[in-house]
């Protein structure tokens, strides 16, 4: 997937004077094509290089970090996660209904493990991977990174939309939930895994 450049990030003044105008067209992008909700309390919102951006460019205004060396550093951070040949990455966020019961909301997600989570592709399973995974992680927080590798199979049967594609959840003391994937998001994911096989390759 494409990397992260500094040439690509605008000037803090700039960014900030066209802000609600990122802001809002992130949003329709997400949306439309990275962002699926599962059941009740699951959302996963996929991780590209637009994605990226925006989050960089929130992170450095917010920070007011102009500094070259800084905003490399935040750039590599980034870059670390869209890297990876044959990987669809996302966050994985859990609604808490109600601040006041956090832990105990969140207290059957202690238990949440990859394989709980599958990507389906016509018959094929592709369980995904914790990137955030640590006991700390999961006492305190409400999201993860996630992973999938996506094989050549995969591949085709993702961009083949006569064929099923959705996710599965299924973990301790939650009910099960899948969630078929609209064509939009199909037809992104599988620019995300040609851009990865592009670099993989140029590499």
């Amino acid at each position: 997937m494409k990397h992260l450049k500094p040439e690509d990030i605008l000037p803090l003044a700039e960014y900030s004077e066209r802000r609600r105008e990122f802001f809002e067209a992130h949003m329709e992008y997400v949306n439309r094509y990275r962002r699926v909700r599962l059941g009740q309390k699951v959302t996963l919102i996929f991780e590209n290089h637009h994605t990226a951006w925006f989050r960089i460019q929130e992170l450095l205004c917010i920070g007011r970090i102009d500094e070259p060396n800084l905003v490399q550093q935040e750039l590599e951070l980034a870059n670390r996660f869209l890297q990876e040949p044959d990987i669809l990455q996302a966050a994985m966020i859990i609604r808490v209904e109600n601040e006041a019961r956090f832990r105990e909301e969140l207290q059957p997600w202690k238990q949440f493990q990859g394989d709980h989570l599958c990507l389906v592709l016509g018959t094929h399973r592709y369980p995904a991977k914790l990137v955030t995974c640590r006991p700390e992680d999961r006492a305190v927080g409400t999201s993860h990174w996630v992973q999938f590798s996506v094989d050549k199979i995969g591949k085709q049967m993702l961009a083949d939309l006569a064929k099923p594609a959705f996710l599965m959840l299924h973990c301790p003391e939650t009910t099960q939930e899948t969630l078929v994937l609209s064509e939009e998001t199909r037809l992104s994911l599988v620019d995300d895994l040609k851009g990865s096989d592009s670099g993989h390759h140029a590499a």
